[in-house]
């Protein structure tokens, strides 16, 4: 019977453990799943090094990111747009407002926010205010009033 191998995880990996974190694992599941997946390496001291700097690396990217994403949120709070639609009877739109009308109109006002990022439970198809809320990374998002007024 083999003896587990160790390995040192380059992703997370369920039920095994963290990204960086070496571990004991059979040596079938190592060398058929871990190492071609590129999920893994072999242990070895280097490795160990390696793995270490890319994790730190990794961690000041996020908070480089983070920090941007929040001055980012920060100024997008104070936006408020708004968009003109044809209207129909009682107030209703003949189409609909959807994520990508909010990011050309963030677009015109000098914001570059990706449609993609802004988070709408169903598009709007009535005038009114409404709150829209733009999420700019993990942990970090902001609200956006949009008004929809008759063109």
């Amino acid at each position: 019977m083999a003896a587990n191998i160790q390995v040192v995880l380059r992703e997370d990996v369920e039920k095994v453990g963290k990204i960086g974190q070496v571990v004991k694992v059979k040596p079938g599941f190592a060398r058929n799943f871990l190492l071609p997946r590129g999920l893994a390496t072999v242990a070895t001291k280097g490795n160990i090094e390696r793995i270490e700097h890319e994790k730190t690396a990794a961690l000041a990217r996020a908070a480089k990111l983070r920090t941007s994403a929040e001055a980012v949120a920060q100024k997008l709070s104070t936006v408020a747009i708004e968009i003109a639609q044809p209207v129909g009877e009682e107030g209703k739109l003949y189409g609909s407002v959807t994520t990508k009308d909010i990011a050309a109109a963030l677009h015109a006002k000098g914001y570059a926010v990706d449609r993609k990022k802004l988070v709408l439970a169903e598009p709007i198809k009535t005038l009114g205010e409404y709150s829209v809320v733009a999420k700019l990374g993990p942990e970090v998002s902001a609200t956006i009033k949009v008004t929809v007024v008759a063109k």
